[in-house]
């Protein structure tokens, strides 16, 4: 069994930032890929970025490229999501995955197992 326990969220003009964190529990999380997902009004679960347990590979969706970042801390058992220049239609409840030991990170929401209960970001314009 594995704890998901996101923070950082909050509400933020068009243009600022926000630094989620995940803070995992309950199974090694060195051999644990990671994924970011977010849910807007009304609309389906959608990927966002995905790291590999080691932290080498990192993975996103072509509308945060080049202003969201996915790191992870192995030794605090902690993923993040940096995310700059945020806009609008960034707004959602964002939600962290872990996938079973030693599986791919994924880009689809079957790909894991575990999730946390979610952080809502709001960004105004």
């Amino acid at each position: 069994q594995v704890q998901l326990v996101e923070s950082g969220g909050g509400l933020v003009q068009a243009g600022g930032s926000l630094r989620l964190s995940c803070a995992a529990s309950g199974r090694t999380f060195s051999n644990t890929a990671m994924g970011w997902f977010r849910q807007a009004p009304g609309k389906e679960r959608e990927y966002v970025a995905a790291i590999h347990w080691s932290g080498t590979t990192t993975y996103y969706t072509d509308s945060v490229k080049g202003r969201f970042t996915i790191s992870r801390d192995n030794a605090k058992t902690t993923v993040y999501l940096q995310m700059n220049n945020l806009k609008p239609e960034d707004t959602a409840v964002y939600y962290c995955a872990a996938a079973p030991p030693l599986i791919a990170p994924s880009r689809s929401s079957r790909g894991y197992a575990y999730w946390g209960q979610g952080t809502q970001v709001t960004v105004s314009s």
